[in-house]
């Protein structure tokens, strides 16, 4: 459940609008869309990364109240990538075998072959 920016109530996170006060919380009536709302006196563009780096072209652009390209700019663009734990030796070479296994069977046959010629 989210709340609406309007009203405060609590209202489904699929909701188009809100029930109570018919505010729209997706843009263009599209779930996919998110609308984002200011939710005192202030404007989002006060707080948009967009308006920092001068690529916003929207014409509500400074006093926005609503907006569907808003993005707080004291969160980052992109998220820092979850380095994976330490890996051992063997858990390595299974990862690498897994990755090539083409290269891996040619391999394995060259060496079958090599044990074959010296036997």
């Amino acid at each position: 459940m989210s709340k609406c920016p309007r009203c405060n109530q609590s209202v489904k996170l699929e909701a188009l609008v809100c029930p109570y006060c018919k505010n729209p919380l997706k843009a263009f009536g599209h779930a996919g869309i998110p609308l984002y709302q200011a939710t005192d006196e202030s404007f989002l563009c006060d707080r948009c990364f967009y308006l920092e780096d001068d690529s916003c072209n929207y014409p509500q652009r400074p006093y926005a109240k609503s907006c569907t390209m808003f993005h707080d700019k004291e969160k980052p663009l992109v998220e820092e990538p979850i380095s994976s734990p330490a890996r051992g030796f063997i858990s390595e070479i299974k990862f690498w075998l897994g990755q090539h296994q083409g290269l891996s069977i040619i391999l394995i046959l060259i060496l079958i072959s090599v044990l074959l010629t010296i036997i």
